[in-house]
């Protein structure tokens, strides 16, 4: 039973639909939105109808922009023969704050995951080949999660890459900076391993 009126429980159950939203998030959520001016209700729904409206997958790398081609891709200061694999839009956002990496991107919008019925077909690996099949790209690096599902998306499209005589590297992954030995699981501590570098 609802305590709260039909309205309210309505915009609750909108913010619940949102991912980590639990119920008490999504109440609190709600009344903030109740709590706020009419001119600020008014712009918040505007800015999310004007972002479905205006966004757009960039034709070349897949991130979402409000122009196509994006901006990286349509900055010829970039590197155009070195392209960074990435499972999600919000990694892009994360490589770009490191100042880096100065190449292009690849958006794949998932990875390979069979236990969820997600295969190479649902995910934009055939945009990528075609993409390699231009002839422009010298350097391909795989920057999907060190998750079971982002190391098997990254051996799948290593071995799709070795044909056409493009250098695929992969990001390296292990401890982070400021962190302790002793409390490092053994995949990472692994993967520290196997990404030494000589000094």
């Amino acid at each position: 039973m609802s305590y709260y009126a039909p309205s309210i429980e309505k915009l609750i159950e909108s913010f619940e639909k949102l991912p980590s939203i639990g119920n008490k998030t999504a109440a609190r959520l709600a009344f903030h939105i109740l709590d706020a001016s009419e001119q600020e209700t008014n712009e918040f729904v505007q800015a999310i109808l004007e972002a479905k409206k205006n966004l757009k997958y960039c034709s070349s790398c897949y991130n979402i922009s409000d122009t196509d081609p994006c901006p990286i891709c349509s900055n010829q200061n970039r590197d155009h023969t070195t392209i960074c694999v990435v499972e999600d839009v919000r990694d892009v956002v994360a490589m770009e704050r490191t100042h880096e990496f100065k190449g292009i991107y690849h958006v794949l919008h998932g990875s390979i995951s069979p236990m969820n019925g997600v295969g190479p077909d649902d995910i934009k690996i055939k945009e990528l080949l075609a993409h390699l099949m231009e002839g422009k790209i010298k350097e391909i690096i795989l920057a999907t999660n060190p998750r079971v599902e982002g190391e098997a998306t990254a051996m799948y499209i290593s071995k799709l890459v070795k044909p056409l005589g493009i250098k695929a590297t992969r990001i390296a992954h292990g401890i982070p900076v400021g962190g302790d030995l002793e409390y490092t699981d053994e995949v990472t501590l692994s993967k520290a391993l196997e990404g030494r570098r000589e000094l």
